[in-house]
């Protein structure tokens, strides 16, 4: 994927979640994997004591990237998470982290998905899990 891949291409009704978790890109999307790859940037202020990331930041990454991965060839419709399990490794500091999520097993409706959060150079920060619902996109 391009460097475009950025805040710009996404649905403006997102981008202030997106713009909170410190989005940079995505990486990849592989509609054949039902594969996301997601570039984030941790910032300050996304951390505690010690230059940390918080822990449901951690959660969000990863969150995003099962969800993402889940919506590829979903027929426009939505991810709502139905319960995320996260292990944690190691600590996340600030800088840029990449955050990979795939469809592990997917029925009609439910999906259940698998991700991580690893630092550029491939090393695990953590791992995830999730239960997705697939659901037709709310009407304004």
């Amino acid at each position: 994927m391009s460097e475009e891949n950025t805040l710009d291409q996404v649905h403006p009704s997102i981008r202030p979640m997106l713009e909170t978790l410190g989005f940079v890109r995505y990486v990849e999307l592989d509609e054949s994997a039902r594969r996301a790859v997601v570039e984030f940037e941790v910032r300050p202020d996304h951390c505690h004591s010690g230059n940390v990331a918080q822990g449901g930041f951690v959660t969000g990454w990863i969150d995003n990237a099962m969800a993402t991965a889940s919506m590829i060839g979903a027929d426009g419709r939505v991810a709502m998470s139905l319960d995320v399990k996260v292990s944690f490794f190691r600590a996340a500091n600030p800088g840029r982290v990449i955050a990979e999520g795939w469809v592990e097993h997917g029925g009609g409706r439910t999906v259940f998905a698998e991700g991580l959060l690893r630092t550029p150079e491939g090393v695990v920060i953590a791992k995830g899990t999730s239960t997705i619902a697939l659901l037709a996109p709310r009407k304004a």
